[in-house]
């Protein structure tokens, strides 16, 4: 194998190596949506887990967020919690990095 065909395939290892660590971190960063969402809406316990895995499935609709933004967005209003659009997305935000520096700390 030439040095350059090796370096390709080491790009093309870290690339995957990332893309999967990137796809970790969104999924618990919707469990940790989910579990903080569920607080706000009073659930505890095993309705709070259940929750939670509710949210991580709803990441599967479409690529990106909107759609996990929708279903928090969607249970606040039925549920009457007072939560303004720009409060779930910086708390996506702030639990994103949580999640990043997690799964980061697992891999080492």
């Amino acid at each position: 194998m030439s040095q350059f065909e090796e370096r390709e395939k080491g790009y093309e290892s870290k690339f995957a190596h990332d893309e999967e660590l990137a796809f970790k971190a969104q999924a618990r960063r919707n469990k940790l949506l989910g579990l903080w969402a569920a607080e706000k809406m009073g659930l505890t316990g095993d309705a709070a887990q259940a929750y939670a895995r509710e949210v991580v499935k709803a990441d599967f609709e479409e690529a990106g967020d909107e759609d996990v933004f929708r279903k928090i967005r969607k249970d606040f209003d039925e549920k009457g919690v007072d939560q303004s659009d720009h409060q779930i997305r910086r708390e996506m935000e702030r639990l994103l990095a949580i999640a990043k520096e997690q799964i980061w700390n697992e891999v080492k």
